[in-house]
C-alpha cells in the first residue's frame, strides 16, 4: 500500500494528466520541503512578519497572541466565533461577536476601537472594502454598507457561499438520490431566460470542501474522482472555476502520487487561500480504507501555487487529529507564513500554536495551551496591529 510519506524518498515528482472530463490545468509537480531540523522553539526576535494572531486560550473569549512581542491576553466581552469572525481585506479589522449583546461588531486585532455593526446575524464578512455580507440565523443573506443605511437582499435559497465582490453563489441541490454542487448567477437564477447552473460535483461528505479566492476571481473546491481498488475508496482532487466558465479546471492529480486521498475534513469551507490570492493551503491524508472518517492516515500540509500548478508538501509535521476536521490553516497578512493549533506527539503541554515558514518549511512553536473552544484548538485570524 502506498503511504503518503512515499514522497520522502523523492525530490520532484511529476504528475500525469488524469482521465476526467474537466479542463486540465498545467501539469503539476509536487516538491517535498523537509528541513533537516525538527520543530523549533521560538527565539527572542520577532517571528516571521509579526502582527497579531487571534485564537483561544480558554473557553470564554478570543485572545490576542502578539507575534511581534510574544505575549498574549484575553479580549473581554468577545465570544468564540471560529470562522464566523472575518478579517477585513487590509487585515486591520476583524468582525467579532459581542458576548453580552450577541451582536456583531468590528474591532482592531488588539481588541481596540470596537464598533457595532449588525444586531441580528450568524456571520458578518467584508464583501468589498466598504460593503458587508451578512448571513442571518435563518440563512438569509444581504449586502449593506459598512457605514450607512440600506440593505440589498440576495437570492440565497440553497446557497452555501457567495462570491466576494460579485453575485455568484455555490448552490447545494438535491437531484434524485444525490446532492450536487452548482455555480449559479444569483441575479438571474429565477428569471425565465436564466442560464442553467454550472455543474461542479457530487456533494459527498469529506470530499466537498470549497472556498472563494479573496477577490472572488476563483472558486476552489474539492470533488471525489478516481476509485482506488486497493483502499476501496474514492480519491479527492482540487478544482477551480471562474464565474462564467463552462466547466471547472482540475488543479491537482493527487491520485497518481498517493492513490485515494482525503483533502481536509467535513467542514465545507476550509480551503485556505493566501491573502494575495496566489496559493491555497490544505491537508492531505491517504485513504487506508473505505470510510473517510475512520480510515484516513496521517495528514500533511500541502500548498498549491494557483498560477503554476506546482504543489509543495511540508513534511516537518503530520497529524492524525483530522476528523471531523484538521486544524484550520491561517495565513499571515503577507502570504508567507501559516499558523495553526497542533497536538504534538508524546507532548503533555496541550495544544501548541505552530507557525510554518512556507519558504523554508520550518515549523516553530509560538505559544502553548491553545484551547479547543469550539471543538478544535484553532487559530481564528492573523492581522496587523493598529497603525
Amino acid at each position: 500500500m502506498r503511504q503518503l510519506l512515499i514522497l520522502l524518498i523523492f525530490g520532484l515528482i511529476g504528475i500525469n494528466a488524469p482521465a476526467h472530463n474537466h479542463t486540465q490545468a498545467q501539469a503539476s509537480e509536487i516538491t517535498r520541503l523537509c528541513p533537516a531540523v525538527g520543530i523549533q522553539q521560538r527565539g527572542p526576535d520577532q517571528y516571521g512578519p509579526g502582527g497579531i494572531v487571534l485564537t483561544y486560550f480558554d473557553k470564554d473569549s478570543l485572545w490576542v497572541y502578539n507575534v511581534t512581542t510574544n505575549n498574549r491576553y484575553p479580549l473581554p466581552e468577545t465570544a468564540p466565533c471560529g470562522s464566523n469572525c472575518n478579517p477585513s481585506r487590509d487585515a486591520r479589522w476583524i468582525t467579532y461577536l459581542d458576548a453580552q449583546t450577541r451582536t456583531f461588531g468590528k474591532m482592531r486585532f488588539d481588541g481596540t476601537q470596537r464598533t457595532p455593526l449588525v444586531r441580528y446575524a450568524s456571520e458578518v464578512a467584508w464583501w468589498t472594502e466598504d460593503t458587508l455580507l451578512v448571513w442571518t440565523p435563518t440563512q438569509d443573506a444581504y449586502l449593506r454598507p459598512e457605514a450607512g443605511e440600506g440593505t440589498e437582499p440576495l437570492n440565497v435559497d440553497g446557497i452555501i457561499s457567495v462570491q466576494p465582490g460579485g453575485r455568484w453563489g455555490l448552490l447545494l441541490e438535491q437531484r434524485e438520490d444525490d446532492f450536487v454542487r452548482l455555480l449559479v448567477d444569483l441575479e438571474s437564477r429565477d428569471l425565465s431566460w436564466a442560464a442553467e447552473p454550472t455543474f461542479l460535483a457530487i456533494d459527498q461528505p469529506y470530499f466537498n470542501t470549497s472556498q472563494w479566492s479573496p477577490d472572488g476571481t476563483w472558486l476552489a473546491f474539492t470533488a471525489p474522482t478516481t476509485f482506488d481498488e486497493g483502499a476501496q475508496s474514492v480519491g479527492t482532487e482540487l478544482f477551480g472555476i471562474r464565474p462564467g466558465d463552462a466547466e471547472p479546471t482540475q488543479w491537482t492529480d493527487l491520485f497518481s502520487i498517493y492513490g485515494a486521498t482525503r483533502v481536509n475534513g467535513q467542514a465545507p469551507s476550509e480551503l485556505s487561500w493566501s491573502p494575495d490570492g496566489s496559493k491555497i493551503a490544505f491537508w492531505v491524508a491517504e485513504m487506508l480504507g473505505p470510510n473517510p472518517a475512520a480510515n484516513a492516515g496521517n495528514a500533511l500540509i500541502h500548498i498549491l501555487d494557483v498560477e503554476t500548478g506546482a504543489i509543495t508538501l511540508y513534511c516537518g509535521f503530520s497529524t492524525t487529529e483530522h476528523t471531523p476536521n484538521p486544524p484550520r490553516l491561517i495565513w499571515s497578512p503577507d502570504s508567507t507564513h501559516l499558523v495553526f493549533g497542533a497536538n504534538l506527539p508524546n507532548d503533555t503541554r496541550g495544544y501548541i500554536l505552530l507557525g510554518l515558514n512556507t519558504a523554508d518549511g520550518i515549523f516553530t512553536e509560538l505559544s502553548v495551551g491553545v484551547y479547543p473552544a469550539l471543538g478544535n484548538a484553532d487559530a481564528v485570524a492573523w492581522g496587523l496591529p493598529p497603525q
